[in-house]
Parts: C-alpha cells; sequence; structure tokens
C-alpha cells in the first residue's frame, strides 16, 4: 500500500493578510487597516494542508528558512497531519511571506520569495514522493529553481505509476511562456483558474481555452468562482454550481478547491462529485480568514460538510 495519497513539492511561507484598506494607497501616508490575520500561505502548502484536514495521507517537500517564520509555517503544516520530514531547512536564509492587501473586492499580492526559488529536483526524494498514488505541483511559474526540471520529474514519477496533477497559479512576470506544454504532457489533471486557462492556451474565450487544453491533458478543471467550476474530460463536459456562503476571504479558495477535487478524486471517478466536493472545499475556505483557518477549526469544519453534503 502506497505511504501517502498524494505527495506534493512546492512552497511553503505564510500570508499576512490586511483587511479593510482604501482603495487608493496614497504615498508617505499612514493607512490604517481594519483587520489582519497571519496563517499559514502559499498555494502548495494550503493544498498540502486541507487535504490532510480531509482525512487524505499527504507527504510534503519544501524548502524554508531558519527563522521563525519558517517556525510557524512548518509547525501548522504538521498540525494538520502533513508529513514533513522532507522540509529541508536552510539556517542562512528567510522564509517567504505573502503580504495580501484586500481592498473591499479585489487585493494585492505582494510576495517576498525567500526560499520559494531554493526548492530543486535535487531536494526531491523520489523514493520519498513515488511511494505515494498522485502527485500534486502548485505554483509552476514560482517554483523557479525546479521549474527547468519539472518535466523530468514528472516523467520519472509516471514510470513509477503516479496519476499527477497540476495547478500553474498565476506568473508574477505576466509572460505566460509555452515551456508549460511540455510539462502538461505528463499531467492527468489540470486545474487552472478561468484567467489562468485563458493566458496559458492564448485565447480570451474559455470554450476554446479549456478545448485547447484539452487536446494536451486528458482531464482538465477550471475554477470559475462564483459561477463554480467546469470539467472537460475527452468529449464529456461537466459543470458544477458554486456552493454559496457568506464570504469573509477569498484567500485560498482555489486551492481549497484543488484540495477538495482531489481528495474525492482519488476515491471516485466520478466527475460531478469531484466537482461538488471541490467547490465544497472552496465555500468553507472563504467562511474565515486566510486559505487554511476553516479547516483548521476540526468542529466547524466537520460540521460545515456536513450540513452541506
Amino acid at each position: 500500500m502506497p505511504q501517502f495519497d498524494v505527495a506534493i513539492a512546492g512552497e511553503l511561507n505564510l500570508d499576512l493578510i490586511l483587511y479593510g484598506l482604501p482603495e487608493a494607497l496614497p504615498p508617505e501616508r499612514e493607512l490604517l487597516a481594519e483587520n489582519m490575520m497571519l496563517t499559514l500561505g502559499s498555494s502548495s502548502a494550503i493544498v498540502a494542508h486541507n487535504l490532510a484536514a480531509l482525512g487524505s495521507r499527504v507527504g510534503f517537500v519544501s524548502c524554508i528558512g531558519g527563522d521563525s517564520l519558517g517556525d510557524i509555517a512548518l509547525q501548522r503544516l504538521s498540525a494538520s497531519g502533513v508529513h514533513v520530514e522532507q522540509v529541508v531547512r536552510n539556517s542562512s536564509a528567510q522564509t517567504g511571506l505573502s503580504v495580501i492587501l484586500q481592498h473591499g473586492n479585489w487585493r494585492n499580492i505582494l510576495t517576498y520569495p525567500g526560499t520559494i526559488f531554493d526548492l530543486k529536483i535535487e531536494n526531491i526524494n523520489l523514493d520519498y514522493v513515488g511511494g505515494s498514488r498522485h502527485f500534486h505541483l502548485s505554483s509552476f511559474y514560482l517554483q523557479r529553481g525546479l521549474r527547468p526540471q519539472i518535466a523530468d520529474l514528472f516523467r520519472e514519477l509516471k514510470k513509477r505509476g503516479l496519476s499527477i496533477s497540476l495547478d500553474p497559479n498565476d506568473d508574477p512576470e505576466n509572460e505566460w511562456k509555452s515551456d508549460i506544454e511540455e510539462v502538461l504532457r505528463y499531467v492527468d489533471i489540470f486545474l487552472p483558474n478561468e484567467r489562468e486557462a485563458k493566458k496559458i492556451a492564448g485565447t480570451q474565450s474559455i470554450d476554446d481555452a479549456v478545448s485547447n487544453l484539452a487536446s494536451l491533458v486528458p482531464l482538465v478543471v477550471v475554477k470559475m468562482g462564483a459561477h463554480g467550476a467546469i470539467a472537460r474530460r475527452g468529449t464529456e463536459h461537466f459543470v458544477s454550481p458554486a456552493t454559496r456562503v457568506e464570504i469573509v476571504d477569498p484567500v485560498g479558495a482555489g486551492d481549497s478547491f484543488d484540495a477538495g477535487f482531489l481528495h474525492q478524486f482519488l476515491r471516485t471517478d466520478d466527475l460531478q462529485s469531484c466537482l461538488a466536493a471541490g467547490n465544497l472545499a472552496a465555500a468553507l475556505s472563504t467562511t474565515r480568514p486566510g486559505g487554511t483557518e476553516a479547516f483548521r477549526d476540526s468542529e466547524y469544519r466537520d460540521r460545515f460538510l456536513k450540513q452541506r453534503r
């Protein structure tokens, strides 16, 4: 029996979220936020944390610094049940940090990479991640140290019998280079949001984007925010509406969708139920600040999921 349901390699850092900021941020002014939250951040870690909270066995590979931010991030991830023994610590480096400025219905995300770029293929024990049913990678464009070798990594994992999912997340350089197409040859499930799907496919039409991506990947799942999610598998097309809740914070909703979808996908090939599970996990995430706080409260999490299933 595989050691893990899902192995994940990627970034591990914290999010500092400031709420209730003014729409404009004039220079040389001291401006006040209405609230704040320091919480586990980074797409890879949010997916890992929430997968484990849902009951999946998760192994995690990352690089962090030797600072207190790294201590907090590692403790938060470990507390959810994620196996973190393969996280590498560099005592002379600083752990990354994202500062999220929430202005009503929109936000700025400012990230100090820290050790995010340090993760390379030599940090990934192939026997460790290979002892899994599935491998997931988030933040393709942020993985600068790993990115040139992702196709090689995926090729090796496919030889070992793993299925693979990829969430590209945003490209901070806004270049959307075509090297992702080589990587997609080895991907079983591609999990972009609507904007990312259009950017990678080079089209303004979501229908054209899904068609283009579906010619490269067996299963394309596109997160559509308030409009739920859609999926394309061959000629099959699936649509699932969003779960309606009172939204407190959208940070990490897409990563939480990934966790809910993958947790269900590894248990059934019923894509309609997988989409519904992803939407439900995303909705749960938005009811508390940050991407993991709603999953950390086990009593609240279990009650929420039970009432809406």
